[in-house]
């Protein structure tokens, strides 16, 4: 446990870090807006004096956020949370204040380019939040928001963070009386949401196939064979038929598909397969 805490520790100031780099050079030289407290932190330090800046308002604004869900989410998960926004802060200082960098008015890599700091930004600091979600952390205290309301308002927790970052936009667009800028926060949104995806699932997620048949024996022999691993046959019964059947429940990758159909229907040409994206798949190696 010592070691995974450590090596938890370690990829979470990681992660901090290049939040902290995507934000500090590619997103606030040029006004554009982060999603979650982060943009609201941006937004504040625009508009406010210049002593309360982006580290500030990370951290009064989200560790309440990170308490407040205590309960709900456990130690462990809240000391994560609050160690990861507080080097996500201290990264901001230094790159702002402290680093030989000018990100007073654009950016030093992108120049004013408002696409390319959209996307790199957004691309950036999805990598960060990414691997502080993977490894037992996060980014931003909304996130914890929404696990906690989203079930009293009846609607789902990616519903209630869009709700939430649209009002953000909307009052960006507002405050700086111009819709370019939330616009293209937009852009920068999607492209950290795709990366978390990236992050946590991987470039190439699994695939469930579901394969009713009459014939599960010769069909999980020739699948553990052909892709060195395992099935799991089922018992069911047909609906319309009203007799008996089994259903080979099978995890594949998508370049494998094609090759699975095959051999199933080269032994039973009537078995029925559905296919299904997986998300995560846990297994013991004991």
């Amino acid at each position: 446990m010592i070691k995974k805490h450590i090596k938890n520790f370690v990829f979470l100031t990681l992660a901090g870090l290049i939040n902290a780099f995507g934000v500090t050079v590619f997103l606030s030289p040029v006004h554009l807006y982060d999603s979650g407290i982060s943009g609201l932190s941006m937004l504040l330090e625009q508009n406010t004096p210049e002593y309360l800046s982006l580290s500030f308002f990370l951290i009064i604004l989200n560790i309440p956020l990170f308490f407040y869900g205590y309960k709900r989410q456990g130690k462990i998960f809240t000391i994560y949370a609050i160690y990861t926004v507080l080097i996500y802060a201290i990264g901001a200082w230094l790159i702002t204040d402290i680093l030989p960098i000018d990100v007073s008015i654009a950016s030093p890599l992108a120049g004013t380019d408002l696409l390319l700091c959209s996307i790199f930004g957004g691309v950036i600091s999805g990598v960060g939040s990414g691997l502080a979600l993977k490894f037992g952390g996060a980014m931003d205290g909304i996130e914890v928001m929404s696990i906690i309301f989203s079930k009293h308002l009846g609607i789902s927790v990616g519903t209630f963070v869009m709700i939430y970052n649209v009002i953000l936009y909307i009052a960006c667009g507002i405050v700086a009386e111009s819709w370019i800028l939330p616009l293209y926060s937009i852009v920068t949104y999607f492209a950290a949401l795709k990366t978390i995806d990236f992050i946590l699932e991987g470039i190439d997620r699994s695939k469930a196939a579901m394969i009713v048949t009459s014939k599960p024996d010769e069909i999980s022999a020739a699948l553990t064979q052909n892709f060195k691993c395992g099935t799991t046959n089922i018992a069911a019964r047909g609906g319309f038929s009203n007799r008996d059947c089994y259903i080979v429940y099978f995890v594949v990758n998508r370049f494998q598909i094609i090759k699975m159909k095959t051999l199933v229907h080269e032994i039973d040409p009537t078995a029925y397969i559905t296919i299904s994206e997986v998300a995560d798949i846990f297994s013991s190696n004991r």
